[in-house]
């Protein structure tokens, strides 16, 4: 009365390995274009943090130019100018300043 049609053979099998295939590959590039590059950044920030020293010249997120004088667990005293010293959030540090300035 009723006839059921089913599908057996190689056509289904290969269908979803070869989206399995298609998925692994998107997997793949979403690592090694996103998730690798983001570990080695924070990597280096954590290294680069740890080896802050009084007297590094840094600048921060905003842009603020200044030489380390303390160091506490979360927070830098960072002199701006000859009599104005700031505390900030090691959070706020941008970089190490490898330009240093060379006026006297």
């Amino acid at each position: 009365m009723f006839a059921f049609a089913t599908t057996t053979g190689a056509g289904g099998a290969g269908g979803s390995m070869i989206t399995i295939g298609y998925i692994l590959f998107i997997v793949a590039i979403f690592y090694f274009l996103l998730i690798r590059p983001q570990k080695k950044q924070k990597k280096e920030r954590n290294d680069m943090m740890s080896k802050l020293a009084v007297g590094d010249e840094i600048y921060t997120a905003g842009g603020i130019l200044g030489t380390i004088t303390r160091i506490k667990e979360h927070t830098v005293w960072l002199r701006i100018s000859e009599k104005c010293e700031i505390e900030l959030l090691k959070s706020s540090i941008g970089g190490i300043n490898s330009n240093k300035s060379t006026e006297e």
